[in-house]
């Protein structure tokens, strides 16, 4: 059964693919079957018999001609109809009696209006019925009111609503395969959008990562090579704090790349991703680093999406991260977290230092020329630093990505991030999240 089926595939398929080869075959089958039914008399002494009469030599020519136009049905449809329907009427009129010739006017009606519109359909559908039942009512040597007479009707009747089906169905089946190849195509572009936003998020997450702690550990390890000789003990601790930083830097890049492992992958990460209530944790490794910095919260119990208080936790750790890196040794910053209606404001501010560049300057000045100048405080041209430094100088200075990733992950939630230079000095970052943020889930 199975083998049957196969093979009934393959020559479908094969006739699909040469479809002259079909018509001629359905050619070949009509005259058979034309010839065939002309040796048939339907109205024998003892009723239909075969083999009483046979057809006459313009019969035999009529329909061969008829049979080998319908080889050419897909090419020209509308000429092989009126050819065959031309010479069905010669038949349907002098034939004594008649042969079926009409057969392949049928089969080419069936042709058109499978590849034509429905009003074509109607129109000559009906012009080849009326046509060809009134010649064999009118001009035949049967009564009118016979079967075959009626049946010319109702087989040319049939092959235009087969016709009309056949083409619909086509046409549905189209239209269904096209949608399926539409979807498929949207399916894999919003799979590939998918990916580059987590490749963007991973990558700001570990910038995040990276930049803090290495930060840490440079100063800690400069503390440590210039206290070594004199004060061993206090280079033990920088030490200390630098084993430390390490060890939670390369837990929390193991934690970020852990989630680029594929299902079946062994050791999955495991822990929470950080958020707002982990900051005391990170202000101590500030302050261990030497950057005196204050902390006031007015969000006690307030539901943070896991995507903002993610979001929080990494602009807060980038601020002062910029703050210890670019503001002196001098420098003392100042974190707020508070709710304001449906909102989360996230502020990070410093005093900046006098010998310093400016905390957050080498940043700002990337950023800036990456976005609108609208986005940022003052949006003034020629806006300066804390050292008097206009912030679109020292073009060398380019590349930092800081403030340009907490611009992406503010804008992903549809919140409003603000920096600038502070009046008298320092540096101000300041975010206002949504607390119903537009999560990736929520897309």
């Amino acid at each position: 059964m199975t083998s049957l089926a196969t093979g009934f595939a393959r020559a479908q398929r094969w006739l699909r693919e040469h479809p002259l080869a079909l018509d001629a075959a359905i050619a070949t089958l009509a005259l058979a079957c034309m010839v065939v039914g002309s040796f048939a008399e339907p109205y024998g002494e003892h009723g239909p018999t075969f083999g009483a009469r046979s057809p006459g030599a313009r019969s035999l020519l009529l329909m061969t001609l008829a049979a080998a136009a319908l080889v050419c049905r897909r090419r020209q449809p509308m000429a092989v109809l009126a050819f065959t329907g031309v010479l069905s009427l010669i038949e349907l009129v002098f034939g004594e009696p008649s042969a079926p010739v009409a057969m392949c006017a049928v089969i080419a009606l069936y042709t058109v209006a499978s590849r034509t519109d429905r009003s074509t359909t109607w129109r000559v559908g009906l012009l080849t019925m009326v046509t060809l039942s009134g010649a064999a009512m009118f001009f035949g040597t049967t009564p009118w009111y016979t079967q075959e007479n009626v049946g010319v009707f109702a087989w040319t009747g049939m092959a235009a609503a087969a016709g009309d089906a056949v083409r619909s169905r086509r046409a549905f089946v189209n239209a269904i395969r096209e949608r399926a190849e539409r979807a498929e195509r949207t399916r894999e572009e919003e799979a590939r959008r998918r990916v580059a936003e987590e490749r963007l998020r991973i990558a700001r997450d570990l910038h995040d990562v990276v930049a803090h702690h290495i930060a840490l550990v440079n100063v800690q390890a400069g503390v440590a090579a210039h206290v070594m000789d004199k004060r061993p003990d206090q280079a033990k601790e920088a030490l200390s704090h630098v084993r430390e930083a390490s060890r939670s830097a390369l837990s929390e890049l193991r934690a970020t790349v852990g989630l680029l492992r594929q299902s079946g992958d062994p050791e999955a990460p495991t822990e929470p991703a950080p958020g707002l209530d982990v900051l005391d944790e990170l202000v101590t490794t500030f302050r261990q680093a030497g950057l005196p910095v204050e902390v006031a919260r007015a969000d006690q119990g307030v539901h943070r999406p896991a995507a903002v208080d993610l979001a929080a936790y990494r602009i807060i750790q980038e601020a002062l991260t910029n703050v210890r890196k670019h503001a002196g040794s001098g420098a003392s910053a100042e974190v707020s977290v508070i709710r304001v209606g449906t909102t989360l404001e996230v502020t990070v501010i410093d005093n900046g230092s006098p010998g310093g560049e400016g905390p957050q300057c080498v940043h700002a000045r990337a950023s800036a020329d990456a976005q609108p100048r609208e986005a940022h405080d003052g949006g003034g041209k020629g806006r300066t630093d804390s050292t008097g430094r206009n912030d679109g100088d020292d073009r060398e200075d380019r590349g930092g990505h800081g403030l340009l990733g907490m611009r992406e992950r503010v804008s992903a939630l549809g919140g409003r991030l603000s920096t600038g230079p502070r009046y008298g000095g320092g540096f101000r970052v300041q975010a206002i999240l949504p607390l119903t943020a537009r999560t990736g889930e929520d897309r």
